[in-house]
């Protein structure tokens, strides 16, 4: 592991990430949420968070609790992360604030085409539990999503 890898550190997301975020955001999707969308999630509680690297702010997750389940709504990793790690260590990172929010189980979306994190998400355990039609959308109309879930206790 490189002293790079291990100087990621976590904070919850706050006002002063909103930008930051936002255009992290637009940069990996083509379709990507807007400021107000992580505005929200923190007004809302949701648990968001933001991965560091010395400083620099190379991804974000967000999870939305109820009960006792939780929902990863949004993950994301600079692309110029990719594969160095980074996904892995956000999605342990929501699994644990979920857990220790009181969520036994978390759920999310994927689509089929992102291949990477398709694989990331069967690597951490999670199980496909439906099909979502036209869920996402996509430059040729609509997208589907895999559901998947994954017990946190």
């Amino acid at each position: 592991m490189s002293e790079f890898h291990l100087a990621a550190e976590f904070f919850p997301m706050n006002e002063h990430d909103l930008d930051q975020v936002a255009a992290l955001e637009a940069s990996l999707q083509p379709f990507p949420w807007s400021r107000g969308n992580f505005a929200d999630s923190l007004s809302a509680g949701y648990s968001v968070w933001v991965c560091r690297l010395g400083g620099e702010l190379i991804g974000f997750s967000v999870v939305m609790s109820v009960i006792d389940e939780a929902h990863l709504l949004n993950i994301g990793v600079a692309a110029r992360h990719h594969g160095q790690g980074y996904g892995a260590r956000l999605l342990r990172n929501a699994m644990q604030a979920a857990r220790q929010g009181g969520a036994t189980k978390l759920f999310l979306e994927v689509r089929p085409s992102n291949e990477r994190a398709v694989e990331l998400y069967r690597h951490f355990g999670f199980r496909q539990i439906g099909l979502r039609k036209g869920y996402y959308p996509a430059a040729s109309g609509r997208e589907d999503a895999l559901i998947f879930d994954k017990e946190l206790a």
